[in-house]
């Protein structure tokens, strides 16, 4: 058995990390089998040695996090278990900026994960970007934040944001009411992610200008976007066509963002998925930047980060037994 102990600067740092009634530091206890307790500014830990390093990595990369006024949850702890697991806990400081913007209620929007930082210095950086992962890896979200970012700060007139109408089970003539009506059920998560960056009525009255566009991606044909942010979500669910014809809707000062889970794909089986043939065609395309997201890049409940995994055996389990059949997950 060995001690260790850890200086923090601030109280407030320490009470950011242990949290409402140990809750914080229990977890970290449990993941590591030591003894953790708080002497003033000082935190001691005990245990075995190669624990207690293991504890201690995970405290200081914590540190630094609630250093740059993040506070610590049972989310950003296990992320940061993962890294001190793969030795990279000492990246976290990379997580340490300003954001990206602010939602009307006051919450700075910023990546969580480094998987989520490359991806939005990729959209900083690059013309074409494609995010590619699982459910609740923020891929959408961040878009849409990168892209107010750029409308507030005037290096686009117009954002525009568009999803395909594949019915997921569903049948889009048994909806009520126009064709509007129809498609707004599948372009939701884009106005919630919206209306949460500029509120309602600023939403309301930027569309009316025809400053943001929120349509199916059939809408896009025929058309040049000059001056405008893109985003592309749920594109597992184009169709090869589909996607060359979005992809050459670039026009002068715009950028794409195109966004997809490749395991969720809603297309009939004798479709192919235009995602993953982007993935396999751009890989080398200068400017174009492709970013893979996995389950630790996942910031919701950690059950998600759970359900993927099982999914993810699941169906490498299938591939194995059904090799060669069917449209692959493996997208590389």
């Amino acid at each position: 058995m060995i001690d260790k102990t850890i200086n923090v600067d601030r109280m407030e740092v320490v009470l950011n990390l242990f949290g409402n009634y140990d809750e914080n530091i229990n977890l970290i206890q449990r993941q590591y089998n030591v003894v953790i307790l708080s002497r003033g500014s000082d935190i001691k830990i005990t245990g075995e040695e190669e624990n207690v390093y293991s504890a201690s990595k995970a405290i200081e990369a914590l540190i630094t996090l609630a250093n740059n006024g993040e506070n610590i949850n049972e989310q950003n702890i296990r992320y940061v278990f993962s890294l001190v697991k793969e030795g990279a806990q000492n990246e976290i400081q990379n997580l340490t900026d300003d954001g990206i913007c602010v939602t009307m209620n006051g919450r700075i929007v910023k990546p969580k994960t480094l998987g989520q930082k490359k991806y939005v210095d990729a959209i900083k950086t690059k013309t074409i970007v494609l995010g590619v992962g699982p459910a609740g890896t923020g891929k959408t979200y961040l878009a849409v934040a990168m892209a107010v970012k750029a409308f507030r700060a005037h290096e686009v007139n117009k954002i525009i944001l568009t999803r395909p109408a594949v019915e997921a089970g569903e049948k889009l003539g048994f909806l009520p009411g126009d064709l509007q009506n129809k498609v707004d059920p599948y372009l939701r998560p884009l106005y919630d992610a919206l209306f949460e960056m500029l509120g309602p009525e600023t939403f309301a009255k930027q569309q009316e200008r025809g400053c943001i566009e929120v349509a199916p991606l059939a809408y896009m044909r025929g058309r040049t976007l000059d001056d405008s942010f893109i985003i592309l979500d749920e594109a597992q669910n184009t169709t090869p066509e589909q996607m060359k014809m979005f992809l050459t809707r670039l026009g002068f000062n715009s950028k794409i963002v195109i966004t997809g889970d490749v395991t969720q794909i809603d297309l009939p089986d004798s479709k192919r998925s235009g995602l993953i043939e982007a993935t396999r065609v751009l890989k080398s395309v200068d400017d174009i930047s492709i970013n893979r997201f996995t389950e630790k890049d996942v910031v919701r409940h950690k059950l998600v980060q759970d359900i993927i995994k099982a999914y993810e055996k699941y169906y490498e389990r299938g591939n194995a037994l059904n090799h060669g059949k069917g449209q692959s997950f493996n997208n590389k």
